[in-house]
């Protein structure tokens, strides 16, 4: 059975806030926005390379599988992406 992909809104919260983890803080830009994230259109501009770690799906099967189920995995990113909207 096929996994449902990561239900990323595009909001570009995750991309503005990189300074706040050291697995992606050598992204930022030095306002804490990584240096790929476009401020005008929210989107990344190198999105087909981007980084291991941005690629949600892949860092999970890579790193993460073996410690928890898909859906605990995205239950806890969506509560991260929820306190990075909220401004926590």
């Amino acid at each position: 059975m096929s996994k449902l992909s990561f239900p990323c809104t595009a909001c570009g919260q995750c991309c503005k806030k990189v300074n706040l983890s050291e697995q992606t803080d050598y992204l930022n830009r030095g306002d804490g926005t990584c240096r790929h994230f476009d401020d005008n259109s929210l989107l990344c501009t190198i999105y087909e390379y981007r980084p291991l770690i941005c690629r949600v799906e892949d860092y999970y099967e890579k790193h993460l599988s073996h410690l928890y189920e898909w859906d605990g995995f995205v239950k806890m990113n969506l509560e991260v992406c929820e306190q990075l909207k909220d401004g926590k």
